[in-house]
Formats: C-alpha cells, structure tokens, sequence
C-alpha cells in the first residue's frame, strides 16, 4: 500500500505542476525554440523548459512524505540534485538563446554531486566472491573512483538520450521500474520507495512529453533523473551484490549506456568532445533509417523492457 501511495502522490505532484510551469516559461522566454540548421531539433515550434521543477518537486515532496528518511543520504541526493538542477538550468538558459555552455562546468558539478553521494555513505564498496562466499572489500580509492564513475556516467547517458519526445523519460520509467522490482526481491524498502516515485514522476513527465511533446525537462531534469537511477541503483542493487548481480542494474539501463558508449567511442575517434552535442545516438539513428518517431520509441521501448527482464532473470538466477 506504501508504494501505491507514493506513485499516486509523485504522480499527482508532477502531473498537476507542469501546466503552470509550462506557462511561467513562456512568460519567461524559457523555451526550446526550433532550428531547421540543426538535426537534432525535430519540434516546429517553442515547447517549454521546465518540467525538471515539477520532477524535482514530485520526488522529494513524496519521498519526504512517504520515506520519511531524514538523514546524510538523503541529504546528499537532495544537494546533488540541487546541484544539477542549477547547472542544467543555466545549460538550457543558454539554449533558449542559441548558444551552447562550456562543457567544464557541468562536468565539475556533476561530479561533485556524485562526490556527496560517496561520503553521505552510498558507495560501491565491494562484492561477495561466488567461489569462496568471503565479502570482497575494495580498496577506498576503486570504491571512490567506481561509484563517481557510476553516477557521473548514468547521469550522463540519461542526459545524452533526450533527443526524441517521451525517449529519455521512457526508458528512465522502465529503468525506474526494473529497479523497483529488484528492490523488492532484494527486500530493500528504501530503494524501493526511490524506485518507485520515480516511476510516478516519470509517468506522469510523460503524459505532457509523448508525440508530439507539449513540454520539456531540458538538460536539468534529463541529468537529474540520471542522478536518481543511479543512486538508487548503489543504494539497491550494487549493495551486498555478487559478481553476477553487478551487471543486474547495468542491464536495467542497457538501451543509454550501451548506446552512448558507441557514441562516446564515435566522438573519441573522431577528435571530437564527448559533450559535443550532435545526432549520432541511436533514435537519430533510427529516424535518418526511415522511421518516424513513434516507431523509434516503440522500438527502443521494446529493447529496453527486453533488457529489463534479462536483468530480472539475472536476479531470479544468481538468488538460486
């Protein structure tokens, strides 16, 4: 009954506060305006920035009220949200206005709030060996490095997939829910909890960004959705994990990490920077093919949920 009424209460939340958010941008000139130059602006027309406030707002509100968790991880996530939230802001800031923002900045922020997920206490700090059953600790220097690179690298990917309308949110819900369930099996309430009011934020993010998107969470609310996955995934299911269950939320995120490290690789090879925003990604991909946008969503959907359940039969085998 808890995570009814936390996807009920997240779903509300975001659901009733982007209308007014989406006329506060225009009243603000804070919107994504089209520009048939660039291939990865595929709207003909000014759609709104602003749903990462009701995102932001949807999950803390109803973690808080539900989770009722006052502590140094929480804490943490609120900050590192914060965090980005502000550096995505300024990001799209200067989008709206045709300009691109150094790649620099956003990088130390974003690192920096995976800083404060590490010392709040969520970490990767090791394994159990599957030969011997002995708990593998790591030395503090790979558990520092490994869980900066997991938040750094989810946030990113997340934020590299928000090309296409409804993309990014719907494969955060199907991560959010693959999540869910692996909570669950694994009997961690809290990461559940997380899980499951990101599905509702998601959801209801999507009822106003499917085709064609009457709204966007621009660069501030792709990174923060990023961000969240993956700290529920170093609070859920990288803790007390074997080495096969390590691949479990790697798998449940399988469509953007995959993808955006053949876009990284592309873009290394080719001198370019990694933050160079260009249609290289697989929905760009897909479109130049011959398919239209609800094809492509379809079809990666359909890739991601496949994902999902090879990570829950992952699951289901390593707790044989």
């Amino acid at each position: 009954m808890l995570y009814v009424i936390a996807f009920a209460l997240s779903f509300l939340i975001v659901y009733l506060l982007i209308p007014p958010f989406g006329k506060l941008a225009f009243r603000l000139d804070f919107v994504d305006k089209p520009r048939k130059d660039v291939e990865r602006k595929l709207h003909r027309e000014a759609i709104p920035l602003t749903a990462s406030y009701a995102i932001f707002i949807g999950f803390f509100v109803a973690y808080i009220l539900v989770a009722r968790a006052w502590n140094w991880e929480t804490g943490a996530l609120f900050a590192g949200g914060v965090l980005l939230l502000t550096i995505g802001t300024i990001d799209d800031w200067y989008k709206t206005k045709g300009k691109d923002f150094p790649a620099l900045p956003k990088f130390i922020v974003q690192v920096s709030a995976a800083v404060l997920v590490y010392f709040s206490g969520n970490a990767f700090t090791g394994f159990y060996n599957p030969l011997s059953g002995d708990y593998v600790t790591l030395p503090v220097v790979v558990s520092f490095l490994l869980t900066i690179l997991w938040i750094f690298g989810v946030t990113t990917v997340i934020n590299f997939s928000d090309g296409l309308d409804g993309l990014a949110g719907g494969l955060s819900a199907i991560s959010a829910g693959t999540l869910f369930i692996v909570a669950l099996v694994m009997g961690q309430s809290n990461s559940a909890i997380m899980a499951i009011i990101l599905v509702g934020v998601t959801v209801a993010y999507l009822r106003f960004n499917k085709p064609p998107a009457k709204i966007f969470m621009g660069d501030a609310g792709a990174t923060f959705l990023g961000f969240v996955l993956a700290v529920i995934a170093l609070d859920g299911a990288f803790k007390q994990a074997t080495v096969l269950s390590l691949f479990i939320p790697i798998l449940a995120l399988g469509v953007p990490i995959f993808d955006n490290i053949f876009v990284v690789i592309k873009r290394f090879m080719q001198g370019k920077s990694i933050y160079q925003a260009d249609a290289s990604q697989v929905h760009y991909r897909l479109l130049r093919a011959g398919l239209n946008t609800k094809q492509a969503l379809g079809f990666l959907f359909l890739a991601s949920t496949c994902f999902s359940l090879f990570s829950i039969i992952l699951l289901l085998v390593q707790l044989q």
